[in-house]
């Protein structure tokens, strides 16, 4: 649509000004607030890195890596999250092909992936505080706990979300707007993703080489 406006320039004559409004694509303001809010997130998990770079050998006299972690069962957890990254890819290859319920069907396996992992953590989480090795202990634990649990709450609510869209998708079908939901999703379970990879890296591999 154009709507024109007369202005006056300096010799008095009339000019007339086309303006013209701009198309903008549906919904980019919202994939562009999702980047802002992910480029945040990604500034809380680099002071909780950093943090457990500074107190990550403070055991005062507590226990170590060593007598902590379980790497085999920290490797299933991985596992299961890397696991839920590929299953979630296939939903988003399903919502391209407009198969709702293929959709679906990997949403509910990409959650079950999701729960699986949380509840391996909780576990994990459980028989350390039972064994004494509590956040108040060390500053060590503080700042495991800190950076674990936090990444393990955004898994918590990453679920959450999954479960609420598949209710949106189940109601409304594989719209516009609920296109866009997946793909935002989508974003922030592999920004998920790429986190846990760097805390089984620099917490608990290089932990127990320490």
């Amino acid at each position: 649509m154009a709507h024109a406006t007369a202005l006056t320039d300096d010799a008095g004559n009339r000019v007339f000004l086309d303006l013209h409004e701009h198309d903008h694509e549906a919904g980019g303001s919202t994939m562009l607030g999702f980047w802002i809010y992910l480029m945040s997130d990604c500034l809380i998990f680099a002071m909780l890195f950093a943090c457990f770079g500074v107190f990550g050998a403070s055991y005062a006299g507590g226990p170590t890596p060593k007598e902590l972690f379980e790497l085999p069962l920290v490797a299933v957890n991985t596992t299961m999250l890397l696991l839920s990254s590929i299953t979630y890819g296939f939903a988003v290859i399903a919502m391209d092909e407009d198969r709702k319920k293929a959709v679906l069907v990997w949403l509910a396996i990409t959650g079950l992936f999701g729960a699986s992992f949380v509840g391996i953590e909780l576990t994990e989480f459980s028989k350390m505080i039972a064994e004494g090795a509590t956040p108040m202990r060390s500053a060590f634990l503080s700042s495991f706990f800190a950076l674990v649990s936090t990444h393990g709450l955004h898994v918590t609510m990453g679920i959450i979300w999954l479960v609420t869209l598949m209710v949106q998708v189940g109601r409304f079908g594989l719209t516009a707007a609920n296109r866009r939901r997946v793909m935002c999703l989508s974003m922030f379970w592999h920004f998920l993703d790429v986190i846990w990879i760097g805390v089984f890296t620099f917490v608990y591999l290089m932990g127990v080489l320490r």
